[in-house]
Order: C-alpha cells, then structure tokens, then sequence
C-alpha cells in the first residue's frame, strides 16, 4: 500500500514540477534551458511514479507453477462457513493464474500473491482429493461421488466446483498420473503408499467391496450360491451389480485400476491351481533288510522323525485301520473359479481363510473315514489274481490297502470332498495320498518273502549263468583243440578202416589156408605125408631168400661141398638137393 502512495505523490509531484516549469514564458535563451531541465525532471519523477504504481498491477506465473490469489480489499465478505472466494469476495480466490504474464490493476495492492507448484502424480499412483470447500453432503453420503473422465476438467475449475453444487470432504473422483493445475486452496491432494494404483495380477482376479454407489443407479441384492452346488447348506452370499455398495457380482480382472481405497477394497483371489500339502508331523520307523555273505537275511530297524514343512497345509492325516494308527500323507489340488471368487470372499474372506476353516478340516475327516471303513474293490482269487475286472466286493479296509488299493481309497476320498468344495466355491481337482508310514511289523513278512524270492531268482541265474559259462568254455576248447580233434578223427576212421581191411584180409587168408589145406590133403594122399611136409619147407626157405638174398652167401660158407645120397628115400637127398641149389646159386658166373 506504500508503494502505491508514494507512487501517485511521484506523478503529481512531477506533473505539478513539469507544468510549473513552462508557466511565464522565458525571455532568453537561459531562461529556456533552465524551463526545458524542470520539465523533464517533472516527467522523471512523475514515470518513477507510474512505474512504482505500475509495479503493483502484474504478476509473471512460472511455467511449473500456479497463482494463488487472497483478496484483501473488497466491498463484500466471504459466505459463512466457506474458505474460498467467488469473484468480488474477500479471502482466498478460486480463480487461479496459469503460466505467463497477467495484468491486473493494482493486484499487488488488493491481493496477496503466492505461488504452488503443479499437482504431479506419479505412474503406478493416484492423488486422492479432498475438497475444503463446497456444498454439505447429503445424509448417508460420506464421500463425493465421482465424476466421469470427461467432465474432470471441469472439477479442476475450483469456480465451476463452487457454483455447480460440487460437495465439500473427501472425493471419490481420483486424479491418475500426470500433472494438473489445481487450486491448492480449495483442493487437498494426498499421494503416499496408500494411493497405490490397484493391480490385479496374471491368474487372480480382484473382489471388489464398494462402500459407495453410483447415483441414479439401481441397485439390488442377490444371493447367489456357488455354481455347480445344488446342496441347501452350500455357502452363499449377497452380491450387488458393479457400482452399488456390497460386494461386486463381477471380479476385476487381471490389470491396473486407479480405484479410491476409502470407497472400495479389492480382495485379490488366486484362480490359479493350488496344492495343499498334508505332510510332516510324525515318527517313521523302518527295517532295513540285508544280505549277508553266507546269504543270511538280517533286519536293522531304524526311527526317521518327519518335521511338517513350512509349505504344508496341515500335517499327516492318522488313519486307524485294523488297530493301527497309521500317518498317511497327501497331496490337494484346488483352484477357484473367477465366477465364485465373490462367493468365496464374501463368505469367508479368502482362499486361505476356505482353506483353514473349511476344506482342511473336511478334508482330514473325509480321509479318516473313508480309510478306517469299507473299500470296493475288484474281485481277486486267493493268490491275488483279478477274477473280473467288471466285479467288485465292497469289504472293511485293510492295513495294505493303502499300498494295494491306493487308486480305489484316493477316488473315493476324491468324490465326497468335491462336493464339500463345490459348496464353498471352490473346484478339488485331484487328490493323491503319499506313501502310508506303515507299521514295519506289518511289512517284514512279505520283505522278507520278497528278498527271500529275489535271492532265489538271483541264485537260479546264477547257476544258469555258470553253465552257460562252463558251455562257453567247453566250445572254445573244444575249438582250440579242433587240429587234434580232427587229427583223431581221421585216425579213428583210419583205424576203423584198417581193421575192416584185416578182416577181410582174415576171411580171405582163412578161405585160402582152407583150400590149401584141401591141396595139401590131396597132395599128401598121392605123394605122402612128408613128402608133402618137405616141399613145404622147401617153398619157405625159397620164400624167405627171395626176400633175404644176403642169406644165400652164409648158407653158402655152412653147406658142404659133397652131396652125399642114401638109398633110403628119406629126407637126406632132399637136404643134398637143396645144398647143391645152393651152391649153384651162389657160384660165381664165368
């Protein structure tokens, strides 16, 4: 306000100087000068002037910011009950000025001027608004409803907010990311973790729990029970259409939503096949069988304490089946349909909350029950062997059917625990049980006639393996040896061969001697007995000098010289004839 008054004393202070300074004329050329000086030191002072008052009348907005403008002066007051002002009024303007230069009559003198920076929301957040002032909200309205994307530029107009019947508290309208020139006196933005923008990821979807309505919409409850269940006591919840308050009939899908978090709350639900795990939580004891060197079974028992991991839905189910309390692991899969998903969390809260209050449990006593009763199974003989594959008995459970008759327990169990999901909304795929902690006192027997078995077979193929060794061996010496084998052979077919050839030789020296002796015989009844005998001696020593002729000249030096001769007739002149043969034989030739 000062420098607006010093202002104006500055122009007529200076215009009075400048129009006295030409008042009376001048005579000389001094005179002129010295008039021409005041005139222009009037001017002078009287621009200081215009430029001081000028100076109170403009402002210049920065490109990242927004004027704010508090009128001090004014001929009427601000409503009751209201923080920001129309044109005309006192107090904080609703107006604001964008970036530039503005020029307003003495803007500096009516108002205070002061400067915010632009209203920058970040990706991945919203800005939650709340406006200070405006119309009261009616009854049972706790929040302003929202106002459609393209009408929100006109929210951003704090004048238009104001004279359209805009309400005053928090508003469901959210700002998305970017930047917006606000009026920071009527509009109060918040932007911090709790504004994050609401992601539903790949394989969930979002429940949505609308604590607002959309107005002029009709909205009306129904409930609505899980699809696929048909039983009365099946969980069932009150479901609105989108943009009523309850809980939504229809899930977000998978995306980003810039939803208000005071006006609704997404519960997100897995429709992704999920395993629970009932393991753990119980003392293994095992026999470890062996074999020692002298092929003796021997047995060693041992404990194996097994903790419930982490991961696991619940501990082992304890089944009681002839008398024995017996741990039997299993394995669940699950899924949600996005259709139920409303249902689930409208009923129960969750998935995880379905799984704990609801399923598990079932799921222990369905397991219990039908392991510990009866069991239809196909029709076998005493030795085990399947009679019919189309006949079944229905019979108490045993021990060894959680071994034998796994597949038969596991759908059966399957079947009564589909329905017990289907009424909470959600779908049990498959179940599959674990292998049983059977007692080993149960077990040793037949490990025992297993291993007792498979040393048998081993021993049998054993034996079987060192004959076909020995065979083996046998052919390869037998081929090593083949040169002598066959030299053998020949030799025994040479033999063979001689002996047929004696044999006929016999036969045909019998045949002959046989004739001789028929010569001989003959021979003897017309010469005489010794006769006969001389000429055989006699055909044996011409005979053997046939062969030997080196005889001839030692019999040569032992006959005598003179052959002497008897009347007798006896064998003397023989022995002389032979003598004298000899001696001719053994002359020398002329």
């Amino acid at each position: 306000m000062g420098w607006i008054i010093v202002g104006f004393v500055l122009i007529v202070g200076g215009i009075g100087y400048f129009l006295r300074a030409g008042v009376g004329g001048t005579q000389d050329l001094k005179g002129a000068a010295m008039a021409l000086g005041k005139r222009l030191i009037g001017l002078g002072v009287a621009a200081v002037g215009v430029i001081m008052v000028a100076n109170t009348s403009f402002v210049f907005v920065a490109a990242d910011q927004v004027g704010h403008l508090k009128r001090i002066y004014g001929f009427e007051e601000l409503p009751p009950g209201h923080v920001v002002a129309l044109s005309g009024q006192k107090g904080p303007q609703a107006a604001v000025l964008g970036p530039g230069f503005h020029f307003i009559p003495f803007v500096r003198v009516l108002y205070d001027y002061e400067e915010f920076p632009l209203v920058t929301v970040p990706e991945g957040f919203y800005g939650q608004i709340t406006a200070l002032d405006g119309a009261a909200m009616p009854s049972g309205m706790f929040m302003a409803p929202a106002i459609p994307d393209d009408r929100i530029d006109q929210m951003m107009d704090a004048s238009a907010f104001l004279s359209t019947g805009g309400y005053r508290g928090p508003q469901e309208t959210v700002l998305k990311p970017g930047s917006y020139r606000l009026n920071r006196y009527l509009f109060d933005v918040t932007i911090n973790e709790a504004t994050t923008a609401t992601v539903v990821p790949a394989g969930q979807v979002g429940v949505v729990k609308s604590n607002v309505a959309t107005p002029g919409l009709a909205c009306r409850e129904e409930v609505v029970a899980a699809e696929g269940s048909r039983d009365s006591d099946s969980l069932s919840v009150p479901l609105v259409p989108r943009g009523c308050v309850g809980i939504w009939k229809e899930p977000l899908l998978p995306g980003a939503y810039y939803l208000n978090r005071r006006a609704y709350e997404v519960e997100l639900v897995d429709t992704r096949v999920q395993t629970w795990e009932f393991k753990g939580g119980y003392t293994k004891r095992i026999v470890d069988l062996s074999v020692d060197q002298q092929g003796k079974l021997q047995q060693d028992t041992r404990s194996v304490v097994e903790e419930v991991p982490s991961t696991a839905a619940d501990r082992a189910v304890f089944v009681k089946i002839e008398g024995w309390d017996i741990p039997v692991e299993l394995r669940v899969l699950v899924q949600v349909d996005p259709a139920d998903a409303p249902i689930v969390v409208g009923s129960v809260g969750g998935l995880k909350e379905v799984e704990d209050r609801i399923l598990v449990p079932a799921i222990r006593s369905i397991v219990r029950n039908v392991a510990g009763s009866n069991i239809r199974v196909p029709v076998r003989d005493a030795d085990g062997t399947l009679i019919s594959p189309a006949q079944f008995e229905t019979r108490p459970s045993r021990v060894l059917d959680l071994i034998e008759n796994r597949e038969a327990l596991e759908q059966t169990i399957e079947t009564i625990i589909q329905v017990e999901g289907r009424k909470a909304g959600v779908d049990v795929r498959e179940i599959r049980l674990g292998e049983p902690a059977i007692p080993p006192e149960i077990l040793i027997t037949r490990l025992r006639q297993q291993l007792a078995d498979q040393l048998s077979n081993a021993y049998a193929r054993e034996t079987a393996a060192q004959n076909e060794r020995i065979k083996t061996e046998q052919a390869r010496a037998t081929a090593d040896e083949q040169p002598r084998l066959v030299e053998s052979q020949i030799a025994v077919q040479v033999a063979q061969q001689r002996e047929q050839e004696r044999e006929a030789l016999g036969r045909a020296e019998r045949k002959f001697l046989e004739e001789l002796a028929k010569g001989q015989s003959a021979q003897a009844g017309v010469l005489g007995q010794d006769r006969v005998a001389m000429l055989q001696a006699l055909e044996k020593v011409l005979a053997t000098l046939e062969k030997r002729p080196d005889i001839i000249q030692l019999v040569g030096r032992l006959v005598p010289q003179t052959l002497v001769t008897s009347g007798g007739g006896g064998v003397e002149g023989a022995a002389a004839v032979i003598g004298q043969a000899i001696q001719e034989a053994v002359r020398p030739q002329p």
